[in-house]
């Protein structure tokens, strides 16, 4: 997610921008809610930088659960409207160039894909924006893939909001990174792994065979 994620402001800014966001917040909580939602989304889905500059201003002023919950459901349909937007445009001439190896790719996503969208989501080996890219030349279930996605950006994102939520306490902006935080993401990256074992085990066994 690091990258997707790449508008470093100072964090002096980030705290003087808080106190502007809990501001208007707590004078139109719904209409700010709801714009945050949409300038995410349109953000997400058009590969700009600064959310996670968003996803601390939430905790900030909407607290852990409301601001967790807000961000990954704007990336989740950023990141689909992206998909969608690639499939539209591109995944029938990709079809036609690359027809016999996409469709040994469509047949494995029909079985286990969104566990693979789920997992690369938590463990980002496929960066963020590619992923959406590479998931839109297929024919993985767009319903799959936003649950997915949403799901597996879940655990990053409330890193990101927690750190907001105490916002104006951080010394520096390595301290959202703490080892408790660290920890629960690993272990949820390690629990959501094991029903992959399964059928990567039996793809390797084919390919000894």
């Amino acid at each position: 997610m690091t990258d997707w994620l790449s508008f470093s402001p100072a964090l002096s800014d980030l705290q003087t921008w808080q106190l502007q966001f809990d501001a208007l917040y707590a004078s139109h909580p719904v209409l700010l809610s709801l714009a945050y939602l949409a300038v995410f989304t349109v953000i997400t889905a058009l590969c700009l930088p600064g959310a996670a500059v968003l996803m601390l201003l939430s905790g900030a002023s909407l607290g852990l659960w409301a601001g967790t919950l807000l961000a990954t459901l704007a990336s989740a349909l950023g990141a689909t409207l992206t998909m969608l937007a690639v499939r539209w445009g591109w995944r029938a001439r990709t079809e036609q160039r690359w027809h016999t190896q996409l469709q040994e790719v469509n047949a494995g996503l029909a079985q286990h894909g969104w566990l693979y969208v789920l997992w690369l989501r938590l463990v980002p080996l496929i960066p963020f924006v590619p992923l959406n890219i590479l998931c839109g030349l297929t024919r993985l279930s767009a319903t799959r893939f936003a649950v997915a996605s949403f799901a597996g950006m879940l655990p990053g994102t409330a890193v990101y909001v927690h750190a907001g939520v105490q916002l104006a306490q951080l010394q520096t902006l390595e301290d959202l990174w703490s080892p408790h935080m660290l920890g629960a993401l690993m272990l949820l990256v390690l629990l959501t792994s094991l029903p992959l074992l399964k059928p990567l085990g039996q793809r390797l066994l084919r390919l000894k065979t």
